[in-house]
């Protein structure tokens, strides 16, 4: 297999492994424990430096996983970054839920170490944006937490261009830490944000981006083809939006043109997909998701598929999915 590469995120001089292993929707609903432990030591064996986690994941449960997974594993601290976001919550009173207000960025900060047993969180998102709180007021809640300690980086995650630059502008006029990073959703059947609304903040700010739903939930390794099957994420309970969206007959039809052209790269259209994200310099890293460790195994193949992607293999890709 290629060897892990890594990439700073943004300006900062943060480095990132390219692939990194995410939590969304399996910790604590596919995985338990111990295959927690066990996909997070086959990335990290492999190079995998990053691990992404969210409060509401799980509703809490997926940083505990992770938590008591980093625990027993053992690694040096120094040697993983691990990342939260904020804006969801846990629990249902004003100021507890969708917001971005001090008063919950303070408590949900500390809520989170407790879970991942850790001192400090290296990356800390606003998972969306609130407009109901003064981005200034955000903007000072994260500063103040990096100030204590807590977080090394901040960011955002689903924020439009607009809404990240008062953030940075408002961290420059106060002298305070400004955002590094945004996470968004980037995969072949969803491309706009990255490629052309953030365009111009690459450069402007040294904006980096942690991209999430690489394989589109799924979509993107071929395996709805003929519906959903029952070992498969869209078929948890309370995900059947997912499954909605999933079996969208124009988006399945991309998918099964996308087939033969993997096929001709001998690899996997999951593999391709992945190797395609990588393609782009502005992404400092790609977060899979895995159920086993064979499949962390099988996602860092695609590290193998990019040099295959030349202009020629790219423009088919591309005609392929605008049909």
């Amino acid at each position: 297999m290629t060897a892990m590469n890594y990439r700073r995120l943004g300006r900062s001089g943060l480095r990132l492994s390219e692939l990194s292993f995410g939590s969304w929707v399996t910790y604590g609903n596919q995985l338990d424990e111990r295959v927690a432990r066990e996909c997070m030591a086959a990335a990290y064996d492999a190079g995998v430096n990053f691990f992404d986690n969210a409060e509401v994941y799980a509703k809490g449960n997926a940083e505990s996983i992770m938590g008591a997974a980093l625990q027993k594993l053992g690694w040096r601290r120094s040697s993983y970054v691990v990342s939260t976001k904020f804006f969801w919550g846990l629990h249902d009173g004003p100021n507890e839920k969708n917001t971005l207000n001090r008063k919950y960025l303070m408590q949900a900060i500390d809520g989170s170490l407790g879970r991942l047993r850790l001192d400090h969180v290296d990356l800390a998102f606003c998972h969306r944006p609130d407009p109901e709180t003064p981005i200034e007021e955000t903007v000072f809640a994260f500063d103040d937490m990096i100030r204590a300690g807590k977080v090394l980086y901040w960011g955002t995650s689903e924020w439009s261009a607009a809404e990240i630059m008062a953030a940075y502008q408002i961290a420059e006029r106060h002298h305070l830490h400004k955002p590094v990073m945004e996470q968004p959703q980037y995969n072949l059947l969803h491309r706009e944000r990255v490629e052309q609304e953030y365009a111009r903040l690459y450069s402007d700010i040294g904006l980096g981006t942690t991209t999430w739903s690489p394989l589109a939930s799924g979509l993107l390794t071929g395996k709805y083809a003929r519906g959903v099957p029952a070992d498969s994420r869209a078929a948890i309970k309370g995900f059947e939006w997912l499954a909605e969206r999933i079996l969208e007959p124009t988006r399945l039809a991309k998918v099964q043109s996308l087939v033969p052209i993997a096929d001709e790269l001998g690899c996997t259209l999951a593999q391709m997909s992945l190797a395609w994200c990588l393609r782009n310099p502005h992404v400092s890293t790609v977060i899979t998701g895995a159920s086993r460790p064979a499949q962390v195994t099988e996602n860092l193949r695609a590290l193998d598929v990019v040099t295959k992607l030349t202009p020629d293999v790219v423009a088919r890709i591309d005609a392929a999915v605008a049909a």
